[in-house]
């Protein structure tokens, strides 16, 4: 272990699994997820076959970090969304969100869609939600008080569900136009559900 680093073998992991998914994306560039195998991820990454099963089980498992770990980057992007218009222009970030999903359309399609991936939905959904509160509120998505947040959980559910329509449909509207009918459904919601309740008649 180097001082004030990572041991050596952690950041040979690191290399490995950066390689890989590399590689996936890359391929997922030219053809549909279901299209690729172990062998063609290995020979892009330049690592061996059995090297790939030393980190992943097969090429699902492999999408399916490369997916979440791509949305963790992506929802760093998705600050405005509380509608401050010191965080910036929630429709250049929602322009944003679309546009990455586009860019990796057939991986995002093939672990979103029906028969996609239970997690990465799951995942996408506790991060955007996690995010939301905590921009509206300044607190984290799980507190004592407040254990689970359904505004915050509705409207993260809300983008998901649009997003992969969108994407099982071939992406027909592009980003931009994805942004511009998302923002004023997303921002009714938002502020809605955060509006005084009105309590019901005993």
């Amino acid at each position: 272990m180097t001082e004030g680093g990572p041991p050596a073998g952690d950041r040979r992991v690191r290399r490995t699994h950066a390689a890989l998914q590399g590689a996936l994306i890359r391929l997922v560039e030219d053809r549909e997820l279901s299209q690729i195998s172990v062998a063609d991820v290995a020979e892009r990454a330049g690592v061996s076959r059995s090297t790939f099963y030393d980190h992943y089980r097969d090429v699902h498992e492999l999408a399916e970090a490369a997916c979440t770990g791509m949305i963790d980057e992506l929802v760093e992007v998705m600050t405005a969304l509380g509608g401050d218009p010191e965080t910036g222009d929630p429709i250049e970030s929602l322009q944003t969100f679309f546009a990455a999903l586009a860019e990796y359309a057939s991986l995002y399609r093939s672990l979103l869609g029906p028969q996609g991936s239970a997690r990465v939905i799951d995942h996408i959904r506790r991060r955007m939600a996690a995010a939301g509160l905590k921009r509206s509120t300044g607190k984290s998505a799980a507190t004592p008080d407040d254990p689970h947040n359904v505004p915050a959980a509705f409207v993260a559910g809300a983008l998901v569900g649009v997003a992969t329509d969108w994407l099982q449909r071939d992406c027909v509207h592009t980003p931009s136009e994805m942004a511009i009918l998302t923002w004023p459904i997303l921002s009714a919601c938002h502020f809605d559900a955060h509006a005084p309740a009105h309590r019901p008649r005993p």
